[in-house]
């Protein structure tokens, strides 16, 4: 598995993710990158390659993840004002417990963010309703701190 990240400067976020896809696409494989297909849920996908891909953006940057397997990223800047209120909605029950119970709660909001935006990314099922029927936690490994963002990466 492989990420990278570019900072989006003049480009839109798809602009950029679309040349950072190429560039690590055609570095890692030497070849020319496939058109891009996308399933009839949006999850973006290379027809006939073993390469596997996800995009993601924020206002200020951009992240690409290339990988053997089905994969979904997902990132936020770090500093981003949430709406706590949010929690009520999108969090499961034991998700909301510890919730309850961390002292900064802007950012465990968003490490569970996109950790759930990952996965939904992961199996092209996409974001439909609320994301409240996971148990992910806080300190997930999965989520890491990139640029000034929270960057999740979720793998089949």
């Amino acid at each position: 598995m492989q990420i990278r990240s570019m900072v989006l400067g003049q480009l839109t976020g798809h602009e950029a993710g679309l040349r950072l896809l190429k560039q690590m696409y055609e570095e890692t494989t030497g070849q020319p990158m496939p058109n891009v297909y996308r399933t009839d849920r949006g999850k973006p996908y290379f027809l006939d390659s073993p390469v596997h891909f996800s995009i993601s953006h924020t206002p200020r940057h951009v992240f690409c993840v290339l990988s053997d397997k089905p994969v979904g990223i997902d990132a936020e800047e770090t500093d981003r004002q949430v709406n706590l209120a949010l929690a009520e909605k999108i969090l499961s029950e034991p998700e909301k417990e510890r919730f309850a119970q961390v002292e900064d709660k802007h950012q465990a909001l968003l490490k569970l963010w996109v950790l759930k935006e990952a996965r939904a990314k992961c199996s092209g099922q996409g974001l439909r309703g609320y994301p409240n029927e996971t148990d992910f936690s806080f300190e997930d490994s999965r989520v890491q701190e990139i640029d000034g963002c929270y960057v999740a990466v979720i793998e089949e």
